[in-house]
Order: C-alpha cells, then structure tokens, then sequence
C-alpha cells in the first residue's frame, strides 16, 4: 500500500466509526456532517476491501476484520498524537474526559476526593465511571480503547498494559448485629442462612463455592446484587450473610463481622492503563491521584 494514499483524517473517521458503530452519532463526535461521515465509511471500506460495518436487527454491528482493526488503529493514533501534540500540556489547560471502569467499592470512598482534587490541579478534566463487569471485560475495554482508566484484577504481567497494584485485600463475613448466627459464629452458622452475593456480571458462583465443594458443603445464594453498596441495608434488614472486603465495613455502619471460618484467598486490587497513552499528560495524572488516593484510604 502507497502510505502517501492514505488520509489521516480517514483513520480518526474510521476510529469513530468502530467505537460508535453508527454514522451519526460517529459523525457528531468528531464534528461531521452524516453525508460526510457516510462517505468516510464508503472509502474506508475501499481501502480495507472489507464491509466494516454491517446492518443487523435496526442497528449496525462491526465485522471480524473492524473487530481486527479497533486495538491497531487506536495505538497508532495514539501514536501520531505523541508525535504531534506538545508533551508537556499545563494542566489546567486540559479539556478533556476520561472513562474509568471501578466496582463500587472502592470508588466509594477516592471519587469525592479525586473530584475537589482535579477541580484544584486540573478542572477541564471531567470523569465517567463506568460499571464493572468483570476483570476479562475491563481489560478488554482497556485495549479496545473504550476506557481510559481501569480499577480491577488483573493477575500475571500483560505486555499491552501498565499495571499498579495498590493494595492487597482479605474478606470479612458480614452481618446484622444480633444476627442468630453471631453468638457462636462457626462454619455450621454460616451455612445455615441465605447468602448476599456481589457481582457485576450476574454470577451465582464464585470460587467460594468450589472450596466449600472441596470440604463438601454448599451454601445458599439468596440475592445476588451489582453492587456493593446495595449490601449493607440488606444485611440490615434480615438474617443474610455476606462476605464483604475488609476495607468496605468501616462505611458499613453498625454491622458486625467475623473472620471466614474457612481459608479464604483474598486479592490484589490493581489500577492499569494502555501503555500507548503513557504520555497521555491528563490520563496519567488522574492515575497518580487514584493510586495515591487508594493508598492512603488502604493505610486507615
């Protein structure tokens, strides 16, 4: 291929393009109009001699060869933006937004600080968070370019991304006070009533269940919820049990807790990036807020 065929701007089109998967919205975002976001698509598609994008049910879906292409084009464009834009930006002068993927525990207690933080050091920085959904997703989302900044599991050493790890966490068993089974907390009390599960993408099972298998016992899943912050009221208000990380009880209020009465594997709860935005001015210090952040709130 002539490289000097190529339009720069064709490729910004076609990023829009794969993250929108629909012309309008595609073309608003990068200031087109349709029929010129329309005709970007059609030369797109001449120059990958692919579709890109496909009419499904009312809507539009990437193809294998745009799914292909998302991760590539974004680190070359992040590329060419290192090479074009000044690197040391004021910032203050930042306008931009960032996406950042965290459960909300521990977003519950760094994004009132990290918010007065930018409004001090950099106020054109405005936030989303965004659902967590798993560690494979979040990672998934980092390299696709459909997040920014991601707070989560991620074990073993990845070459795409860069990775922190600010704490390590344990689990507390979590109950009412004067719950039936806190008079004598064993194994036995700890199964004999419904348990609260925590998980974004809706899993009755977690590797609790296969250790309890291994010593053959189960237990009961009575509610599982997206969230933690959904947990304490339930515990409030009946006799379910839940295994919480430590650091969320002491924003519990007056519940009790013990320790499991079994071998229980905590984790290390990790903050990563693309390395392609490691000179990204803004990206980088909201991410030395956060691990400062969580590192101060993981020493109290």
């Amino acid at each position: 291929m002539n490289l000097r065929s190529v339009d720069l701007n064709l490729l910004v089109a076609l990023d829009a393009l794969l993250d929108e998967a629909h012309v309008s919205r595609a073309a608003s975002r990068i200031g087109l109009s349709q029929p010129a976001m329309s005709a970007a698509l059609q030369r797109c598609r001449h120059l990958f001699a692919d579709e890109l994008l496909e009419r499904g049910h009312g809507t539009m879906r990437l193809t294998p060869k745009a799914v292909s292409l998302r991760a590539p084009l974004k680190s070359l464009l992040a590329g060419v933006d290192d090479l074009l834009t000044p690197k040391t930006i004021p910032l203050k002068d930042i306008r931009q937004t960032l996406r950042i993927i965290m459960t909300d525990f521990p977003a519950l207690y760094v994004i009132g600080s990290l918010q007065r933080q930018l409004q001090a050091t950099a106020p054109g920085i405005d936030l989303v968070l965004q659902p967590w959904r798993g560690a494979p997703a979040a990672r998934t989302a980092l390299l696709d370019g459909n997040t920014d900044i991601a707070v989560s599991v991620f074990p073993g050493e990845d070459e795409e991304l860069h990775r922190e790890e600010l704490f390590d966490e344990s689990y507390r068993v979590a109950m009412r006070q004067e719950h039936p089974a806190a008079s004598n907390f064993d194994l036995d009390s700890w199964l004999a009533f419904p348990h609260v599960l925590v998980s974004g993408k809706g899993d009755i099972r977690t590797p609790l269940d296969g250790e309890l298998a291994r010593i053959g016992r189960t237990r009961r899943v009575g509610i599982v919820v997206p969230s933690f912050q959904m947990v304490p009221d339930l515990l409030r208000g009946s006799d379910m049990i839940a295994m919480l990380p430590s650091r969320i009880l002491p924003f519990a209020g007056d519940l009790i807790s013990f320790a499991p009465p079994i071998p229980v594997s905590g984790f290390p709860l990790h903050l990563a990036w693309h390395r392609r935005r490691a000179n990204d001015t803004g990206l980088q210090h909201v991410a030395k807020l956060l691990v400062d952040l969580l590192g101060d709130a993981s020493a109290n």
